[in-house]
Parts: structure tokens; sequence; C-alpha cells
């Protein structure tokens, strides 16, 4: 009889758990209609923040804050979708973050390894949703195991198109921008010397000021080198755990779009902060569209 009751109470328990997330889903669909009335943002950028305070504050053990934060990311990237945001970015890991004790970078690394296997299965919200996975940063600094890594993952789902998610590990916004001006450099002075040896290089002081000018470096030139190339403008940037700093990440990108900081820590963030992230970039939307039309 005990056995009975336990299973019945299960059932039921079961049964109202899905009419609940039915009726959750339903909500969150006749909102995301509303929004959608209104511009909805083509590209957001997240800084997790707050998954080791997160830990701590459940007395987790190491790494698990960040376990839970990637279920939060699973989440947040459902909305995304939903909403038919095409572009979200992530501050997965700082080059400033090798500098933390090794035994937490290799937590960090051994993790990431983890939850790209997890994003490729076939269960997985990556091959539901029909996501790209594009990793943005210094590379060449990554073990070869996770480059390997990394980079399959990104030939994996090369052609899905209906989200684009990248990731920025081991990235700084300042990197971004010296890397950008190197390559700028290098190819002027590549095509320079082309150019010379094409033309010989008797009498080539003799160059008009035009075609020197040509050789100069151009904002176009630094913006198509940067990492970020690979996404339109910025919409919304939204750091978690109240911080309002953006701790080296995309500076240069930043410049015209929605900043958001809620208190609650990146495992913590929910439906309802998303939610308000976009009310308010819809409510700034004329100011920031008439800013870019200034350029």
């Amino acid at each position: 009889m005990r056995f009975f009751l336990r299973k019945t109470m299960e059932t039921e328990s079961s049964v109202t758990g899905g009419y609940r997330r039915r009726f959750t889903g339903f909500l969150r669909k006749c909102m995301f209609s509303v929004l959608s009335m209104g511009p909805v943002p083509n590209h957001i950028a997240f800084i997790m923040d707050g998954n080791r305070r997160y830990a701590k504050k459940r007395n987790l053990q190491l790494g698990e804050g960040h376990r839970a934060g990637f279920a939060s990311l699973m989440w947040i990237l459902g909305y995304c979708y939903e909403l038919g945001v095409k572009y979200v970015t992530i501050y997965a890991f700082s080059i400033d973050n090798f500098k933390r004790r090794p035994n937490e970078v290799q937590v960090l690394m051994d993790l990431m390894l983890e939850k790209i296997d997890e994003l490729l299965k076939e269960e997985s919200l990556v091959r539901q949703y029909g996501i790209q996975l594009y990793f943005i940063g210094n590379l060449k600094l990554l073990s070869d195991n996770v480059r390997e890594a990394v980079e399959r993952a990104m030939e994996i789902t090369a052609k899905n198109n209906k989200l684009v998610l990248l990731i920025c590990v081991p990235y700084t916004s300042t990197d971004e921008i010296l890397h950008a001006v190197e390559e700028s450099c290098q190819d002027k002075l590549d095509h320079s010397q082309a150019v010379k040896q094409t033309n010989g290089s008797t009498d080539h002081c003799n160059q008009t000021s035009q075609e020197d000018h040509e050789h100069d470096i151009k904002v176009v030139d630094i913006e198509k080198r940067m990492y970020m190339a690979a996404a339109p403008d910025l919409d919304i940037l939204i750091r978690s755990s109240g911080e309002t700093r953006l701790s080296n990440f995309l500076l240069y990108q930043s410049d015209k779009c929605q900043l958001y900081s809620p208190a609650a820590l990146w495992p913590e963030l929910g439906l309802w902060h998303f939610v308000w992230a976009v009310l308010s970039y819809q409510r700034s939307y004329s100011y920031f569209e008439k800013k870019r039309k200034q350029l």
C-alpha cells in the first residue's frame, strides 16, 4: 500500500510538473510575441560573471559553479532562439585568466573540453536549434587538445545557420585590437613590396602623394581584421552580478549598444532578466540608431 501511494504521488508530481512546464512555455511565447512587435536585437553579448561566487555561496566544489553557469547559458540560448536573435557572443575565458592558479585553469580547460563534446551530441541544443559555433580570440594560446576540439566544433557546425554563438576564448579586447593593427600593417607592407617588385625599384621615390596614401592604414582596414568582424554591430551587452566594468571585453564594439547589469550571478540569470534587457534596448533603440547614422 505504501509503495502504491508513493508511486501515485510521483505520477501526480510528474503530471503537475508537465502542466507547469507547458504553461510556462505558453507564457514565454506570449511575452516573446509581444516583444517581437518592437525592434528585436540582432546581436547580444554576455559577460558571464559570478560562477565562482555562486559556487562559494553554495559550498560547491571548484568548477561546479561553471557547470551551473553552462546550464544557464543553455536557457539563455533558448530564449535568444525563440525571440529571433541571430548572434550571441559570450566571454568564456579571458587571456588574463591564465594568471589564475594552475589547477583552476586546468579545471576550466577540462570543463571546456567536456562541454564542447556535450554541445556536439545529437540531442544537444546546438543540433536542435541549428547553432553555429564560432570561437573568437587568440587560439594559439590554447593547448593542442583544446585547440583541436575548438576547430573540430567549428568545422562540424559550419553549415548551421539559425543562430551563431561566438565564444570568446582566450580573449581580451586589447589583444584583438593589437592583432588587427598588426595584420593591417603586415598586409600593407606585403602589398607595397609586391608593387615595388612589379614596377621595379628605380625612380620609385617619385610616386605621387595619392599613391603613397594607398598604403595608409584606415579604420576599415582594422575593423575587417578584428576577431569580431564575423558578427554585426552589438545591440545589447549584459554583465551579470551587478558589475558595470567591461573587463577588457568588446571595448571597440560596445560604444553604441545597450548596457545592462542585473544583480543576479550568472547561474541565477533567468527569463525576467532577459526580457527586461530587451525592453530596455527597445526603449533606447531610436537613440542608438540615430548615433549609428551619424557615423
